[in-house]
């Protein structure tokens, strides 16, 4: 994994976070494998990212604040049939640590004609 720079999110950190805001756009709170399989789409990989990895991140970016999380009603799991989800939730602060990152590296990529001057 690439260095951390102070105050900067890795590029796992700004999958997650995006992802995780096109999934609460569409349906609120999301959870583990929901992300991971979006974050699989947008990137057109043909595997998830690892569920140990994924887990890692979350937690970063929770103690940060950027992502918040609760367990789903234990009855709603029951009804379905399957073990309760973790339930995620990108923050305000979320939102707005993403935009900055995308928009610093707009400005650091390197010009396309630059290379060629």
């Amino acid at each position: 994994m690439p260095r951390r720079r102070e105050g900067r999110l890795v590029d796992l950190e700004v999958d997650i976070l995006g992802s995780g805001i096109e999934l609460q756009a569409e349906d609120g709170d999301f959870y583990g494998f929901a992300l991971a399989k979006r974050m699989a789409d947008r990137a057109g990989a043909t595997a998830l990212t690892a569920h140990g990895t994924l887990y890692k991140a979350l937690g970063r970016l929770a103690e940060r604040g950027l992502v918040e999380s609760v367990w789903e009603d234990p009855s709603v799991a029951a009804e379905e049939g399957r073990p309760r989800r973790r339930l995620y939730r990108v923050t305000g602060a979320g939102a707005v640590a993403y935009r900055a990152e995308r928009e610093q590296r707009a400005v650091l990529a390197p010009s396309p004609r630059s290379a060629f001057a």
